[in-house]
């Protein structure tokens, strides 16, 4: 309090903006940053943060796979560590989970580097091999219960770099605040956009080969949860077609205290993504919707999410998406191969009294590890979900000449897509 009225920095007006997405921050040429090895780490960061590492494969059999550790501060207590995985069968509507707090976890382990951790319940394990095929590749052993244990190997072909929106230490990152040398917070992501799993999951004492292909994000919160965004949106696309093909996005919207003209202009979304076409990293995507401007219906850029068609899940009370259109544009980045990309999925996933792939309406709050929930206040009477679903698509996709050998023009490239809408309030 006595620091605030003896302040002498200047007086902010109450318009200013105190969102700044990294979606407009960086353009055009400057959109694709390839990771570097720091960005990967784990920074274990104090305050209220909540920092992931996540893993989403599709086996050979439409089995979705996923394993993430979660490691979330909460002010003056000790930080939460989650081992969570979920495994889905859409054949047999089997679905496997797992969320267990690990015992002593520790980052960087002896002799590594802070992209690998360990706890006594799991290993996970970077390893480099620069100027090969495949020059990152994390070692994951967990034993997550009596009857679920997993040891895979998740590589990254080096036709497929990881990124970041933006070049150099501030790449990726939106900021919340006014002054973003000193934020109230921020989110970042950087992605695998296409890596390949294998190795074998044990349940019930049957071991399963596993194989196919995935994606890899490490992601921050840097503030409390409930304050970072109003609305998620999530979408991974994988095929193996035409070489080996890849569509992932990201989009969150702010809560009404975030924005462009200070509170009460929030509602601001941020969309970021990529496209892998022919096994190469084509494309990087990032754009903002701002509450007051209309979005053009054709750019060079455009990276949006759109729930096409809704309804109102009587469950939850949301106006729920039963059809979904993602829509990714941008200038090939890769140098044999100049020209416009164009993408689109559209799907439909039916209506709450049938939904067609839906893997769970997930609980957020009977989910997240009890201490955040002490200093969590969701507005009285919301109940934050996050649906899951799990179906087969066609990514339509315009590509330069030069791009997928023998193919140019509109591609339809048929996959896999997992893809998560959550609302928090």
């Amino acid at each position: 309090m006595f620091s605030a009225i003896f302040s002498t920095s200047p007086p902010v007006a109450p318009d200013a903006p105190n969102f700044h997405p990294v979606s407009s921050e960086f353009q055009g040429d400057d959109l694709f940053g390839e990771l570097e090895p720091q960005d990967t780490e784990w920074t274990c960061a104090g305050g209220f943060a909540v920092e992931t590492q996540t893993w989403y494969n599709f086996l050979e059999d439409g089995t979705s796979f996923m394993c993430q550790v979660i490691h979330s501060a909460v002010g003056v207590w000790f930080p939460t560590i989650q081992f969570t995985c979920k495994i889905y069968n859409p054949n047999t509507k089997e679905s496997t989970w797992r969320s267990i707090n690990v015992s002593n976890f520790v980052t960087p382990p002896p002799g590594l580097d802070k992209r690998s951790s360990k706890a006594d319940e799991f290993t996970i394990t970077h390893k480099s091999a620069p100027g090969t095929d495949t020059p990152e590749t994390y070692v994951i052993r967990a034993n997550l219960s009596d009857d679920l244990q997993i040891s895979v190997d998740i590589a990254r072909p080096a036709s497929a770099p990881g990124w970041k929106v933006g070049k150099g230490p501030k790449g990726g990152f939106s900021y919340f605040g006014t002054d973003t040398a000193n934020p109230e917070g921020y989110v970042v992501h950087r992605f695998w956009p296409r890596d390949s799993v294998s190795g074998m999951i044990i349940h019930h004492g049957q071991a399963t080969s596993v194989k196919g292909p995935g994606m890899f994000v490490h992601a921050i919160q840097g503030m409390r949860p409930n304050l970072v965004a109003a609305r998620w949106n999530f979408a991974h696309f994988q095929s193996d077609a035409f070489g080996g093909a890849s569509a992932i996005q990201m989009e969150f919207t702010t809560i009404d205290s975030y924005g462009g003209k200070g509170a009460g202009s929030g509602f601001v979304s941020v969309n970021i993504g990529s496209l892998v076409l022919g096994g190469k990293l084509a494309a990087v995507t990032a754009e903002t919707k701002w509450p007051d401007q209309a979005l053009p219906d054709q750019a060079d850029v455009m990276s949006r999410a759109v729930h096409s068609k809704t309804a109102i899940d009587p469950d939850t009370g949301y106006a729920a998406p039963t059809e979904f259109v993602f829509r990714w544009a941008a200038p090939s980045i890769v140098p044999d191969a100049q020209g416009a990309l164009d993408a689109t999925l559209q799907f439909d996933v039916g209506q709450p009294d049938a939904y067609k792939g839906l893997i769970e309406k997930v609980d957020v709050l009977a989910e997240i590890p009890k201490v955040i929930k002490t200093v969590v206040n969701y507005v009285a009477g919301t109940k934050p979900y996050i649906y899951q679903w799990l179906n087969s698509v066609t990514l339509s996709v315009a590509v330069p000449e030069g791009l997928i050998p023998g193919s140019s023009g509109v591609l339809q490239i048929p996959g896999s897509v997992y893809t998560e809408a959550t609302f928090i309030s």
